[in-house]
């Protein structure tokens, strides 16, 4: 058994809007799942098509105090563990640790389970609820019931300003919180990890200030478009040219996750990122 994954989030909301929107199952039909269904301490379900496997409920309630909601989770049958731990930080923050067991990496990368999308479902996930907390409109959420793999995200800044924060490697590694090297021309790299990370994605199409598509290989090509009214940035963004049978949904739920900060680092004149990479106490 590996050791669980952890993420961590700082929420702009008093500990108790937070604890609300993770237990009221009409708050989580808002930011979460299609449908949940939550009778404390002995019901925490939710299923849609926003959840893997979500054909019906899978959660299975083990612990519930007035910091900390654990379950498990049936997936690709496997009886996983999810944790939930809230700490306030002060009268309007709030950290949220996630663990979640039963992560691998091979399987992220491979598609062979569900269980592969965990990490960047509970990205998206969380930034979300960040969002729902702060009054923002909510990311697109991925559908694991269609091949269809597209959404949408309105940014309050210049066309211009978006597009140099998508190009410039020093933007979008702050961004997105983690190294990415990009040449932005046709035939350029770009790079997760950087440039030394020794594997590099190429840009296939690009119309300066306009439109960007970059190829993954097998799990397809990303594109990105803008358009801009009135001093705000419609950025679309669709994947394709993967293979239908196995969308690659943890690919795809990562880079929507990562939008969040996107639309935050434009739209925030202190903008701090969500994300916490210091070690913190789960008491999950």
């Amino acid at each position: 058994m590996t050791e669980p994954m952890t993420i961590a989030v700082r929420l702009a909301a008093p500990v108790e809007a937070v604890r609300r929107a993770v237990t009221d199952p009409a708050e989580l039909r808002l930011w979460f799942a299609e449908h949940a269904e939550v009778e404390l301490p002995r019901r925490y379900e939710f299923w849609g098509r926003y959840t893997p496997e979500g054909d019906a409920p899978h959660q299975r309630l083990l612990h519930v105090d007035e910091d900390t909601l654990r379950f498990a989770w049936l997936l690709d049958g496997v009886e996983t563990t999810s944790g939930i731990h809230l700490a306030a930080e002060g009268p309007q923050q709030t950290l949220l640790t996630l663990t979640q067991s039963h992560f691998t990496m091979a399987e992220a990368f491979d598609g062979s389970s569900i269980r592969g999308v965990l990490q960047t479902w509970w990205s998206l996930s969380l930034a979300n609820l960040a969002a729902h907390l702060e009054g923002r409109p909510l990311l697109p959420r991925t559908d694991f019931t269609s091949a269809e793999l597209r959404g949408e995200l309105l940014i309050a800044a210049p066309a211009a300003k978006v597009w140099e924060s998508l190009t410039d490697s020093d933007q979008a590694s702050a961004w997105f919180g983690y190294p990415i090297g990009i040449e932005p021309w046709v035939g350029g790299r770009y790079a997760m990890g950087g440039f030394e990370s020794g594997y590099a994605a190429k840009v296939v199409d690009l119309d300066p200030g306009r439109a960007l598509s970059v190829d993954w290989g097998p799990t397809g090509v990303t594109s990105w478009e803008l358009a801009e009214s009135d001093g705000k940035t419609k950025l679309t963004f669709v994947q394709s040219g993967f293979d239908e049978g196995n969308p690659p949904y943890a690919a795809w739920t990562g880079s929507v996750a990562g939008l969040s900060e996107l639309r935050r680092y434009h739209e925030m004149p202190d903008w701090q990122p969500i994300w916490v990479t210091e070690e913190v106490p789960t008491g999950a």
